[in-house]
């Protein structure tokens, strides 16, 4: 799966109703969940992560699984996009990649 399959598959689940009963279990006292944004992005969560993947040069979306802080930053402010966001976007692609690499091998 690509990160750009992997946002994809995010955006039936943009707004969802469910998705933000979930995310309400996991506020913070400050009323944030971006723990449970990858269940339910809001519309701005999901148009800044589109936006900090259409920036990305051809090997760092090769090779997103694998990016580091500072490319994730970079990335991110090059794309006016929450940095937290985007890492935790990043990370949820490595995980996804990596279960996806388990079952392959079973």
């Amino acid at each position: 799966m690509t990160i750009e399959d992997y946002l994809k598959s995010l955006e039936p689940f943009i707004d969802n109703a469910y998705g933000r009963q979930i995310r309400q279990q996991f506020q913070t006292i400050d009323g944030k969940s971006e723990l449970a944004m990858l269940s339910s992005p809001s519309r701005d969560e999901y148009e800044q992560l589109a936006r900090a993947v259409a920036i990305m040069t051809a090997a760092e979306k090769a090779n997103a699984a694998s990016l580091t802080d500072e490319q994730i930053v970079r990335i991110a402010e090059d794309a006016n996009a929450d940095k937290a966001i985007l890492a935790i976007f990043i990370n949820g692609y490595a995980i996804n990649k990596a279960k996806s690499k388990n079952q392959k091998a079973k």
